[in-house]
């Protein structure tokens, strides 16, 4: 197996709530070289229906990268892996297609629903039938918003990541990192939790198997598998969960570090050989979500570069458009702002009208809003910076004393990682060794990922191992965007 991987390429796809990555590894004189071979921007779509996902035009885009795959690999492709976001899923039709655009998890629906959810288990119960962190976006949640709306209940469902894999030839199937994510599984198990399903009139058997992480579901098939070099590809369900991906690319040992997989959110945790469901860690409403190897990614979502992302959209509607490496420039030069603002209050997840929602919390607690005009630009993106570390530091404080870990270095990965004032304000306020990893760190996951399963480290209750998994993953370089720019304009 290993060496066939060497021979042939590898395609990793990475869905983004903001953009969407097709990446091709090829081998270049026994060397892995990866290069992103096409890049498109993505995004939820404002209907009347609500808040989706434009899920045709997702996978057209995918469709499009992986034929710029096959024209770059002659020497034909081994595998293929699908990860994204997590939470949100397709409902399919008698066909085994879409049977509507899917809901995107900032959509207000789910309000009313956790609501209803937890008047009939209590949240407590939840947490310690799941030991996932009570958030209104949760699969669970959005399930029960479809029985409430009156959405026909004998429809099957899978998440973004294995529909993609699904439509490309796979088996209907959940992948471990991604199926905990739901909330819908019994905890420190690889199966569903028939409690909630049956409490809530969930019909279980519209939920996909759930498999290891790293096992092959198929192999690629339709119009692509007519292509030459996709004839004898695998599909292979890698962390479909993007975190998990990649966390699992970061080399790292030991009980001393942390990461933070900082994107649109920030997720900040630990890794853990076993969950933690601790009084104080329900409390604080920290999460277990399923890793590698059955590890445990112990870790709090924090409002991440989505704050940014949403003021600077508003900036670029009134006034200009505004480049981030600009405004980081220019809040270097800014002192610390005289207050901070709370990230991850409820309203800021929401979509539309960002600085308004800022200015609300600061009215709120009695300290000056900013001015709508664009000249405090650079003090608000400030401030967010300023409030985004401090609520790093504040949840890496509680990961210590939860789990008892002697915390000594920070792993940064994803496009937050470029930040290089938010890193500096980060390693600051923990007092930490703050390392910068790859800002595709879950593309790397993702192939490390499938090298390890072609290469047969496998168990067939973990999937792959954890190990391999990191070995391959320190052998991978930074992938290469210069097939992007010409792509883009295609």
């Amino acid at each position: 197996m290993e060496s066939s991987a060497k021979r042939t390429a590898l395609v990793a796809v990475d869905l983004g709530a903001q953009s969407c990555r097709v990446s091709l590894l090829r081998w270049e004189k026994g060397h892995p070289k990866i290069k992103v071979m096409y890049r498109f921007p993505n995004g939820p779509v404002a209907t009347q229906e609500g808040l989706r996902w434009d899920i045709c035009r997702i996978f057209d885009g995918i469709m499009r990268g992986m034929r710029f795959c096959a024209e770059a690999a002659p020497e034909g492709i081994a595998a293929v892996g699908v990860d994204g976001w997590a939470v949100d899923y397709v409902r399919l039709d008698e066909n085994g297609g879409a049977s509507a655009d899917p809901f995107c998890y900032r959509d207000e629906r789910t309000q009313e629903a956790e609501k209803k959810v937890h008047q009939i288990i209590a949240p407590s119960r939840l947490y310690s039938l799941t030991g996932i962190q009570l958030l209104g976006l949760n699969t669970l949640y959005q399930l029960y918003a479809d029985k409430l709306a009156g959405k026909i209940p004998g429809t099957a469902w899978l998440n973004l990541p294995e529909y993609v894999t699904y439509r490309l030839g796979g088996q209907r199937v959940a992948e471990y990192t991604n199926a905990t994510h739901t909330q819908l599984v019994r905890l420190g198990t690889q199966e569903w939790c028939g409690e909630i399903f049956q409490s809530l009139g969930l019909d279980v058997s519209n939920a996909p198997r759930i498999v290891p992480t790293g096992t092959i579901v198929g192999s690629v098939g339709g119009d692509l598998g007519k292509l030459s070099a996709f004839r004898d590809t695998k599909l292979i369900v890698p962390a479909c969960h993007d975190t998990a991906s990649a966390i699992a690319a970061i080399p790292a040992s030991g009980e001393d570090w942390a990461f933070i997989s900082s994107g649109t959110w920030s997720l900040v945790g630990t890794v853990l050989a076993a969950p933690c469901v601790s009084n104080e860690a329900r409390r604080m409403n920290f999460t277990n979500l399923g890793g590698v190897g059955r590890s445990i990614c112990f870790l709090k979502n924090v409002n991440g570069m989505w704050l940014l992302r949403q003021c600077m959209d508003e900036w670029e509607e009134r006034w200009t458009a505004v480049s981030l490496s600009e405004l980081v420039q220019e809040c270097e030069a800014l002192p610390a702002p005289n207050h901070l603002i709370d990230v991850d209050d409820p309203p800021l997840a929401q979509p539309g009208d960002m600085l308004g929602k800022i200015n609300a919390q600061l009215r709120r607690a009695g300290r000056p809003a900013f001015s709508p005009e664009g000249r405090e630009i650079p003090l608000i993106a400030n401030t967010i910076f300023h409030s985004m570390a401090k609520r790093y530091a504040d949840v890496l404080g509680s990961i210590s004393a939860i789990t008892g870990k002697n915390l000594k270095r920070l792993f940064i990965v994803g496009g937050g990682s470029k930040n290089s004032l938010l890193n500096r304000l980060t390693a600051e306020r923990t007092g930490l060794e703050v390392i910068l990893g790859s800002t595709e760190a879950t593309t790397l996951g993702n192939l490390a990922i499938q090298m390890a399963a072609l290469q047969g480290s496998w168990n067939d209750a973990t999937g792959v191992a954890a190990s391999a998994v990191a070995q391959w993953a320190e052998k991978l370089p930074a992938p290469s965007f210069e097939e992007v720019r010409s792509r883009e304009t295609v």
